[in-house]
């Protein structure tokens, strides 16, 4: 016999707010929003962010998740197609998508193991959504709102990616020009050696 769960109001600005239990020992229970990321497994830029009003099951979220991944993407003729989640997503198949996590770990191959294992550089983008895109806190009304700021916080973590790479490309660059106009302004005598 399954209990239906009381609709009960924890905040009387936001409607909205549901109570999500984490599990973990410091902060066992949360209010707000579920949100679901969807990150590159390489490089770790946000290819997909959105909300999920009502607290739904994680593993009922995924093929909307993927849905929008794909959506975003289809300028760059990149499909998804393996889904690295963690246990939440048990149990869940999305057609065309190869679903891994730590649960299959009888059945994987060294190489999806190598993967399972990349799956841990999410969560500092969580954590840094959280705390430098202030995603912990919306001050937007109602789940459009929410949706807004997922997206927002979003495209700000994407764009200080951006930047960073754009930081190091220029630090590159001005080395490569200071070696090459040091090499080439310098003359050499033929019978001198260089030390290095």
């Amino acid at each position: 016999m399954k209990f239906k769960r009381a609709q009960k109001l924890y905040a009387l600005h936001a409607p909205e707010v549901e109570c999500m239990s984490r599990g973990k020992a410091r902060q066992p229970y949360e209010f707000g929003v579920k949100v679901g990321i969807a990150v590159s497994a390489r490089k770790g830029l946000i290819v997909g962010a959105r909300s999920f009003p009502g607290n739904p099951y994680d593993g009922d979220t995924l093929a909307e998740q993927l849905e929008q991944a794909r959506g975003l993407l289809q300028d760059v003729d990149v499909i998804p197609q393996v889904a690295i989640v963690d246990l939440g997503y048990r149990g869940r198949d999305v057609e065309g998508v190869q679903i891994l996590h730590r649960g299959k770990a009888k059945t994987l191959t060294r190489r999806q193991w190598r993967w399972i294992k990349r799956r841990q550089a999410v969560e500092p983008v969580i954590g840094h959504l959280k705390q430098d895109c202030r995603l912990n806190r919306c001050h937007l009304k109602g789940a459009q709102g929410d949706a807004l700021h997922v997206l927002g916080c979003a495209a700000g973590d994407n764009l200080r990616w951006r930047l960073r790479w754009i930081a190091c490309l220029r630090a590159w660059l001005q080395v490569v020009r200071a070696r090459s106009s040091m090499s080439s302004s310098t003359m050499w005598p033929a019978n001198m050696a260089l030390e290095v």
